[in-house]
């Protein structure tokens, strides 16, 4: 599993999977935990064309636009934590 600190500083310490059973593109929602004292909810896997990838937590606006609640600034941090996120939702397909 890629739990563990990353050049930033950030160490991601716990990842929870809820699996959505549907058949609709989102396969889970999850919720990230950094050094066990923040943590980000409703984050989404999505399947795409091509491969799984995360949506992060939002917001409809009036404009019906949705807006990012909390997101990566950064891509080296979207990498890690969308890199973490998929590895241990495919490990726990596995254990499934």
């Amino acid at each position: 599993m890629y739990i563990g600190k990353v050049v930033i500083g950030l160490e991601i310490t716990d990842i929870r999977i809820k699996r959505v059973y549907s058949d609709s593109r989102m396969k889970a929602v999850v919720s990230v935990t950094f050094d066990n004292s923040f943590v980000v909810h409703d984050i989404k896997i999505i399947e795409g064309q091509e491969k799984l990838f995360t949506a992060m937590p939002s917001r409809k606006t009036p404009d019906n636009e949705y807006k990012d609640i909390a997101h990566p600034i950064n891509s080296k941090m979207r990498d890690y934590l969308e890199k973490a996120i998929i590895e241990k939702y495919e490990s726990a397909l596995v254990e499934e």
